[in-house]
């Protein structure tokens, strides 16, 4: 591991033989650790008034708690230093799923003691970086660290047990309450939030039977994280849900202690929210022939990204229009939002890539809708900067706006960084 990082559950997933799709891993993939002054200077050229990235808790603390490691440090200080000398704001969210593998030994996400480290890791990158980086994430996406990682075993650590997989949702949680006020304190004026990835959902018919499969979809996906959240405890309906059918204890949620309610509902600046596509819920407890006949269809399959998801801008409209009537965040910002194609550099070097210039203009659109109905939304971020290792996919899928030659790693803003820095200049923003 360079300059004294620490092993990541990712590390440990990626190199087991099945995990990934193309039996990659991550260890050098857009190679942002060394070529970071280059990326920048490629933001500064496109515009971009913020960058969102993460940082690596086994870069800071190799083995998740104890002894810090200074040149963990100082690669992010470098980073931050840049950024600001570029008048690019930085976005630091503190965990992106890569747990010291030391403690996941030790039991996880599952255990209330990674939620104890998490609150050590966060005040020491929030003492060395807080004053200049005055805005916070402290988790990308829970639904992903817990239940895609605990129940499907699709992400590191690979485990599929729901009991454990609801454990680590309240854990991570958890351990965003705690953290909140250790960045406040010091980081003094800092915006803090969590990032959510959210699946905005519609029965596929009028039954009683869709619905049933709808409200169990959104209580899964979405409301077990929001509700918390915003003070409203875990969803009974989700919690009757999960106890019927095994995954929880007759007794219910026990794995939360008095204090925990309040800890998660502590008062955040904004929500971040990524987003990529609908669920259409059908039910699998009543015979295709006995249900109502559909009325919410799918797009073809021509019109879906190469991750398999189904393009449907206006469902960003209704989510955050949603979160702002149910929920009332102070801020949204959209923290991901793209779509996979992996056109090519054409004879001439030029990537056209016209289907994610098209998604993400009709997303914009959709967004400002939204902002039009009132949802307070911030800021917008595109997933992704760069083509990189998209987790247990590999190098398979590409997200960037930006090309990336893996061999060469030579950079190439495709069509649609260039569509995005005249979106930035026409909102009235001096692109060099």
């Amino acid at each position: 591991m360079e300059d004294g990082r620490g092993e990541s559950i990712w590390d440990r997933f990626s190199k087991t033989p099945g995990k990934v799709g193309d039996g990659t891993n991550g260890d050098v993939a857009c190679d942002h650790y060394h070529r970071y002054r280059e990326d920048i200077a490629l933001m500064k050229s496109l515009g971009m008034q913020a960058y969102r990235f993460s940082v690596a808790w086994p870069r800071i603390l190799p083995t998740g708690r104890g002894k810090v490691n200074p040149k963990g440090l100082d690669f992010y200080n470098r980073l931050v230093d840049g950024l600001l000398e570029a008048g690019i704001t930085p976005f630091v969210t503190l965990y992106h799923w890569d747990l010291p593998q030391t403690l996941q030994d030790q039991g996880g996400w599952p255990r209330r003691s990674t939620a104890e480290a998490f609150v050590e890791y966060t005040e020491v990158v929030a003492r060395a970086l807080g004053d200049r980086v005055k805005n916070w994430i402290t988790h990308n996406e829970p639904w992903c660290i817990s239940l895609l990682s605990h129940e499907k075993g699709l992400h590191a650590p690979g485990l599929k047990d729901f009991r454990q997989a609801l454990a680590a949702s309240h854990h991570v949680l958890l351990s965003h309450g705690w953290a909140v006020p250790v960045i406040r304190a010091a980081s003094p004026g800092a915006q803090v939030g969590i990032t959510l990835n959210l699946s905005p959902a519609e029965p596929a018919s009028p039954s009683a039977a869709d619905y049933d499969a709808f409200r169990h979809h959104d209580g899964y996906f979405n409301r077990w994280f929001l509700d918390p959240l915003y003070g409203r405890h875990y969803p009974a309906d989700m919690i009757a849900d999960y106890v019927k059918a095994g995954h929880l204890p007759s007794e219910g949620f026990t794995v939360v202690q008095p204090g925990d309610l309040e800890a998660i509902a502590v008062d955040t600046d904004f929500l971040g929210v990524n987003y990529y596509n609908r669920a259409v819920l059908r039910s699998d407890k009543v015979p295709e022939e006995k249900n109502h006949p559909r009325t919410v269809h799918l797009a073809p399959e021509s019109e879906w990204t190469e991750m398999g998801w189904e393009v449907h801008p206006d469902s960003l409209r209704k989510l955050l229009t949603r979160l702002h009537v149910d929920y009332g965040p102070r801020k949204l910002y959209v923290t991901e939002n793209g779509a996979s194609f992996s056109t090519p550099p054409d004879d001439k070097g030029r990537v056209p890539d016209e289907k994610r210039l098209n998604f993400l203009r009709d997303h914009f659109l959709a967004a400002r809708k939204a902002m039009d109905a009132g949802a307070p939304l911030a800021g917008y971020f595109v997933w992704s900067f760069m083509d990189n290792f998209e987790w247990d996919r590999g190098y398979l899928q590409r997200f960037g706006i930006v090309w990336v030659d893996y061999k060469t790693q030579q950079r190439i803003p495709k069509d649609s960084a260039l569509w995005y820095r005249d979106v930035i200049k026409a909102n009235g923003v001096q692109v060099p």
